[in-house]
């Protein structure tokens, strides 16, 4: 995985890390289906580069392959960016699944 930036922001759970090109996500929500890339993440949740976001509110369902193993996750769509992507804020994830993005996360800070 390229080289991380991490950020902090007073108004998040969870400091951010910021991936050049980061892991490959399959998602689904919204009547829509599609593959993006992490640009950043956190235990919280993911910015997905993607060119048609589903709405803000969207509950969607993610799939991704670290270096852990594959995480899988529900999440809702906080931030919707057109021709962007979208920020996504994880609902549901299982232990295990949390584990492996603690992992991640832990390696990368």
């Amino acid at each position: 995985m390229p080289d991380p930036t991490v950020s902090s922001d007073p108004r998040r759970n969870y400091p951010r890390i910021e991936l050049p090109k980061g892991p490959s996500v399959a998602w689904r929500g919204g009547g829509k289906v599609g593959v993006g890339y992490v640009t950043s993440m956190s235990l919280g949740g993911l910015f997905i580069s993607i060119p048609d976001p589903p709405e803000s509110g969207t509950v969607v369902q993610l799939l991704f392959d670290i270096q852990q193993g594959e995480v899988r996750a529900r999440a809702v769509v906080k931030r919707c960016q057109p021709g962007v992507g979208m920020g996504v804020q994880f609902i549901n994830m299982g232990y295990e699944d949390r584990g492996r993005l603690y992992q991640l996360l832990k390696k990368l800070l």
